[in-house]
């Protein structure tokens, strides 16, 4: 997810900063190894479809979408302008965008093969109860990532940001330590994959 600040009864969602169209070299480079190391759980899921809780702006959904070729996949986020926007120019015929929030997806059960959640669950007031219902709509994986404390607040705090709130980058309301994260993942099925690209939690899951 790339957060955005959503509408006025929206829960806010954190920073406007384009970590994926960044051209600073060193958010670039740990970009690489994000993106580097998300592509190769996602070729381990190998979904037929895939439904992305907080897509942002899309550029991940669209990014597999085209990967997906004609088969399902579905980005949700919250209710903003400036999102949808930026979904209207990144379409296609098997990709559909719905504004809604991921606390009780109006999907069923096993309806998708794979539910991502790329820099979400830091931001969501009850990230059990969104897994849970990632969990349900999936039928083999899901595939999460988080910023990994405290780790990010340290990095925050060694470049002079967010001093006040100890590091803390503004809508992040869940931290996790990559073990902490592992344990919870882990209520929900089997954590097949656990990669640490710099300064990320990233997790591959087959649910039960």
């Amino acid at each position: 997810m790339n957060p955005q600040t959503a509408s006025p009864d929206a829960v806010p969602t954190g920073n406007t900063f384009d970590k994926y169209g960044s051209t600073n070299p060193v958010v670039r480079r740990l970009m690489n190894g994000f993106e580097t190391t998300l592509a190769s759980l996602f070729a381990a899921a190998a979904p037929e479809s895939l439904l992305d809780v907080g897509c942002g702006e899309g550029v991940l959904t669209y990014k597999w979408a085209q990967q997906l070729g004609d088969r399902r996949i579905v980005g949700i986020d919250l209710a903003d302008p400036k999102l949808e926007a930026e979904w209207a120019t990144r379409q296609r015929p098997n990709l559909e965008y719905r504004v809604m929030k991921a606390e009780n997806l109006p999907f069923a059960e096993n309806e998708f093969e794979l539910a991502s959640a790329i820099e979400v669950l830091e931001h969501v007031p009850d990230p059990e109860h969104t897994l849970g219902e990632m969990a349900r709509v999936a039928r083999h994986h899901l595939l999460v990532s988080v910023p990994r404390e405290p780790l990010w607040r340290g990095l925050n705090m060694a470049r002079g940001a967010y001093l006040r709130e100890l590091g803390n980058t503004p809508g992040h309301v869940n931290h996790w330590s990559k073990s902490a994260f592992v344990s919870l993942l882990s209520r929900y099925g089997e954590v097949q994959d656990a990669r640490s690209p710099f300064p990320w939690t990233m997790l591959l899951v087959r649910v039960r």
